[in-house]
């Protein structure tokens, strides 16, 4: 691509699932350059899962256990400036390509670990998945409806939230470093820590007295009527974010409610007899009908959509905030620049790298030819 702001950066990318690809998606759509390691004849694992994940890469495909191809992965880390692996602790060192081995080669090398519970640790050789390191981290207990229990917030607050964007950071913050030090670094992301670091807030809320262990009776996680989900004749949803006097009053000016015929929202105890006025008055319209009601207002209610009827939307239709291509619909790069504008590699190949991009990263041509033939099986 012709920019990015990480145009001319050179990332390696051990192929995993979940939070490792979406952190090198992040990184492709900031204009890096791309190249992801596969394993031969086995496919893709999760292909159809992870085609937007895998978008603006270069794939080739290495056998790791075997020596010779391992040599040829340490020879594309000789000219990355990042690597990254999601492999479990030790794993990437007994094949011969953990972060000694590289760095020893490429001291400059920043080397990305992705895990969901870190390299150290008494769990770190322990499976996992994102339900597991959100449930240790207190963050799954609070994530739930009253008298119910919790509930898991599909894969994106672990596997995404806390754990690939984490890494992005994580590897960011050690390139700017290397700018001033001329040295790169390991960075070690655990989904466990980038979990707990989201939780700063309602920690702090916790030791002031406002957040309570009962799931469904805090500020934030529904338990407050103007903050809440309602349903409406139609059976949709409309999200309520009134939080503040003025969202407040115009909620209840939309609704048809006067507030000196109500009790007093600052009292936790009043808040049942507020939910069942709001969920009679929004069960009396359908969704559109109340998404046309607010529409303009001050009352912070919008309408509950689809992961399909998202893209739809006027707002994210004028944003571009989704991408339509030929295979779907798939987000836009986020965050964006307004002199580097980001966007997915319109020169990433299906077939892998070309000979000349390999040569730019140090291959020779025999070498090139070897990875350009050692192709992956298409995905099961």
């Amino acid at each position: 691509m012709s920019g990015g702001p990480l145009h001319g950066l050179r990332v390696l990318e051990l192929a995993a699932i979940g939070p490792a690809p979406y952190a090198c998606m992040m990184l492709a759509d900031l204009g890096a350059e791309v190249i992801r390691v596969d394993r031969p004849g086995q496919g893709r694992a999760f292909a159809a899962w992870h085609r937007i994940l895998d978008r603006g890469r270069r794939p080739v495909a290495l056998d790791l256990k075997d020596p010779a191809d391992a040599g040829l992965l340490l020879r594309l880390a000789d000219g990355a400036d990042v690597l990254v692996e999601g492999f479990r602790p030790g794993v990437a060192e007994r094949l011969g390509v953990g972060p000694d081995v590289c760095r020893a080669r490429n001291p400059a090398l920043v080397y990305g670990r992705m895990t969901g519970w870190g390299q150290d640790g008494p769990l770190a050789q322990a499976p996992g998945h994102d339900i597991n390191y959100i449930g240790l981290t207190g963050v799954l207990h609070a994530i739930g409806p009253a008298g119910g229990p919790p509930v898991p917030p599909v894969n994106l607050l672990g596997d995404f939230g806390g754990g690939g964007m984490l890494l992005v950071a994580g590897l960011l913050a050690a390139l700017f470093e290397r700018s001033r030090s001329g040295l790169g670094q390991v960075v070690d992301a655990a989904i466990v820590d980038g979990t707990a670091s989201l939780t700063g807030m309602l920690l702090a809320m916790a030791q002031a007295g406002q957040w309570g262990a009962d799931r469904g009776g805090n500020l934030l996680d529904g338990g407050a009527p103007f903050y809440a989900v309602y349903t409406c004749a139609d059976g949709g949803h409309v999200a309520v974010g009134a939080l503040e006097e003025r969202f407040y009053t115009a909620l209840l000016a939309g609704l048809g409610l006067a507030a000196d015929r109500l009790p007093d929202r600052d009292d936790p105890a009043n808040w049942p007899a507020l939910r069942r006025e709001f969920a009679d008055r929004f069960a009396n319209r359908t969704r559109a009908e109340w998404t046309a009601a607010f529409d303009g207002t001050q009352a912070c209610v919008t309408p509950v959509l689809s992961l399909r009827e998202a893209a739809g939307h006027p707002h994210h239709r004028a944003r571009g905030t989704f991408l339509r291509t030929g295979e779907g619909v798939e987000p836009a790069p986020a965050p964006r620049f307004g002199r580097t504008p980001a966007g997915p590699d319109p020169a990433a190949a299906p077939d892998g790298p070309c000979p000349r991009l390999l040569a730019d990263w140090g291959l020779t041509e025999a070498e090139s030819a070897r990875l350009r033939t050692a192709e992956p099986s298409p995905a099961r």
